[in-house]
């Protein structure tokens, strides 16, 4: 499963995209991604629970 391709940021509300590539294997909760803010530019680290990949 992929995690969101967007998620909105904390700080200014805009829109952050992901960076983070897939592994060979796929996401597993418990990994880390990471997305950047396309407004503010602020980088978020997310660590993704199962919820993130349904």
């Amino acid at each position: 499963m992929q995690p969101p391709a967007s998620i909105t940021c904390v700080d200014c509300l805009g829109e952050c995209r992901l960076l983070t590539y897939a592994p060979e294997d796929g996401f597993k909760p418990g990994d880390i991604v990471a997305y950047r803010c396309l407004d503010c530019l602020d980088r978020w680290d997310i660590e993704l629970a199962e919820e993130d990949l349904a």
